[in-house]
């Protein structure tokens, strides 16, 4: 299980994708696209929806135990995808501008991002069936049990920093609403 890259080569496909689009956009407006404006805000809806859905579903059905909505690994590999998108559409929404809660925001995005691919780097050392089970013996016991304690401490890590992003960037998206759109 997640021996190989297709979901890293996805969002890099993704990645270009969208980064045609945005350069797109640069060159029939001769600007950067403000995050104010109708693309920049689209970005950062749909990258800031991109990431609420890798969060939520994967959680739920991590921690779902009596529904079984496909493999373990293909919810892992969807994380991982919209993990990448969300966040990179999140950056180019921000004009290249990181000012107050908006750059506290983009610095827990990076950082969580990174985050990421530690954490995917220590769940890749363990052997896994294709539902992502554990496969125990084929590594030495001491080996297998410094690896679940290193993704242990990452989680530790990696999800209160992640629940930081998200209160943070609702913040962000609340504080955007009242002064773009209900002061006006």
């Amino acid at each position: 299980m997640l021996r190989g890259s297709k979901e890293l080569w996805l969002a890099f496909l993704a990645a270009l994708l969208i980064t045609g689009l945005y350069l797109l956009v640069v060159y029939t407006t001769r600007s950067i696209p403000p995050a104010s404006e109708l693309f920049g805000h689209g970005m950062g809806i749909v990258g800031f929806v991109l990431m609420l859905m890798t969060e939520t579903l994967y959680s739920l059905r991590k921690r779902s135990r009596s529904v079984r909505w496909g493999k373990m690994s293909a919810w892992l590999q969807t994380h991982i995808f919209m993990g990448l998108v969300g966040p990179y559409m999140v950056l180019l929404h921000t004009s290249w501008k990181f000012n107050g809660l908006a750059g506290v925001t983009t610095l827990l995005t990076l950082i969580i991002v990174l985050s990421g691919f530690v954490g995917r780097y220590i769940f890749t050392r363990i052997p896994r069936t294709l539902d992502g089970l554990e496969i125990e013996g084929t590594l030495s016991q001491e080996a297998l049990k410094q690896a679940r304690r290193l993704l242990a401490l990452w989680h530790t890590i990696h999800i209160p920093i992640g629940m930081a992003l998200f209160i943070s960037a609702f913040v962000h998206v609340v504080a955007a609403l009242y002064y773009a759109t209900f002061l006006k």
